[in-house]
């Protein structure tokens, strides 16, 4: 995939300086500093800070610039692309054997997502998987939609989450444009699926690779004729010491995200690995996510995927409880 490219509406430099920015608007008759009987507001921080940069003559520039040093050049000593894959890396490591899916009956660890994540990049390469390909879903919030979320980036590929409440034709219209080379839909939804590959073999586009995914529950009559793969068996034919595909910039896409087109076509929107990572973190913070939270996920995980939500529970290293297609399938033991 192509199309991110570097300008204000999708980067701007990390910097200090903006943490000072943003409680004077939000916040600018909140005192900031005690120091005995003296006190100021926000407000008047901020005023000085400004009063002080134009005294300099750089009210355009941040303030604290490094034009003037050297040496500070990207390597891997003092920089490493931002990835929310980092924060399922470091859940594995710190918090092995806690809790990280439950769903129904089925319980994973951190330990055994991370693995079963480097099968499922591994699976994804020997399907001929490179980087750049897209991977698209059909999924309620089940384990697999949140392997996938991880297994795909580490694959180098771009993941699209499709609303799993589109009819055949839109979907169709999707998974032509995102060009997907492997569609993931569950069980409940693998006539809709069926519907859009047909609509896409008449018009002679090449079909991505299905894949199933079931449960306990997964009825025995269904048509899988034209299922290439079920997801636990694909799963199995990836290998744990799979190396991981680490994006070459953050700005590299992460995912690909459709609006639902209830007004006219779907727009595509393109999340980078960067924007993932950043916006995990904002809402970690902005939520007061403490240590080892528990989730009951209920939103579904197509929407904007799960507003980042899966990073932001490993980097806690909290536990999700999968609501599945309805509620009364979660249950919560903590």
């Amino acid at each position: 995939m192509e199309g991110i490219f570097l300008r204000s509406a999708n980067f701007v430099p990390l910097s200090t300086t903006s943490l000072l920015e943003k409680p004077p608007k939000i916040c600018r008759d909140r005192t900031s500093v005690i120091y005995g009987s003296l006190k100021h507001k926000w407000s008047k921080i901020h005023q000085a800070l400004t009063q002080l940069r134009i005294s300099r003559g750089d009210v355009n520039s941040e303030l604290g610039s490094l034009e003037s040093m050297e040496g500070m050049l990207p390597c891997s000593a003092n920089f490493v692309p931002l990835s929310p894959i980092s924060f399922l890396e470091r859940a594995a490591k710190i918090c092995r054997h806690r809790n990280s899916v439950v769903y129904g009956s089925l319980k994973y660890n951190w330990g055994e997502t991370y693995q079963r994540c480097l099968k499922l990049a591994s699976a994804l390469t020997l399907l001929g998987i490179s980087r750049g390909d897209v991977v698209a879903t059909l999924l309620p919030n089940v384990p697999a939609m949140y392997e996938l979320h991880f297994a795909v980036p580490m694959a180098g590929a771009v993941l699209c989450t499709l609303n799993s409440r589109l009819d055949e034709r839109m979907v169709s219209i999707l998974l032509e444009h995102s060009q997907a080379k492997v569609l993931s839909v569950d069980y409940q939804f693998l006539c809709i699926a069926q519907g859009a590959l047909d609509m896409l073999a008449k018009a002679t586009i090449q079909l991505p690779i299905l894949v199933l995914v079931t449960d306990s529950v997964c009825p025995s009559t269904i048509d899988t004729t034209s299922v290439s793969y079920e997801y636990e068996k694909l799963l199995a034919l990836g290998h744990d010491e799979f190396k991981i595909l680490r994006t070459n910039s953050e700005l590299d896409p992460i995912s690909i995200n459709y609006t639902s087109g209830t007004t006219s076509r779907p727009k595509g929107v393109v999340f980078s690995h960067r924007g993932a990572y950043l916006n995990s973190l904002a809402t970690v913070l902005l939520f007061e996510m403490g240590f080892k939270p528990v989730y009951l996920w209920t939103v579904p995980m197509f929407h904007s995927n799960g507003w980042c939500l899966p990073g932001e529970l490993q980097h806690s290293v909290g536990s999700i409880y999968a609501s599945g297609k309805c509620l009364q399938k979660a249950y919560l033991t903590v």
